[in-house]
């Protein structure tokens, strides 16, 4: 299945952080803050948005924002314009 976003929207998936754990301390998994880096698979429509961000862009997203989707055990958040943060280079 391919997401195409609309409008002023991109599609991320999600880039896991490595889990460091100081002293065997063993965090689950709903302890844990989200990660806000992801790498940008999809750009919408929206022709100022495709000039700022292009397909395979990380980019840091704000902490609440998106909308989470699983799609063939990919964890992927759309995100609208608003919520892109930065660009990572």
């Amino acid at each position: 299945m391919k997401l195409k976003p609309l409008d002023d929207r991109v599609v991320i998936e999600v880039t896991e952080l490595e889990e460091k754990n100081v002293g065997g301390i063993i965090i689950p998994d709903t302890a844990k803050e989200k990660p806000q880096i992801g790498k940008i698979i999809a750009v919408g429509t929206d022709e100022d948005l495709q000039e700022l961000v292009k397909i395979g862009d990380k980019i840091l997203y704000a902490k609440y924002g998106g909308t989470e989707v699983d799609i063939e055990d990919n964890k992927l958040v759309i995100i609208s314009r608003s919520d892109i943060l930065a660009v990572i280079e």
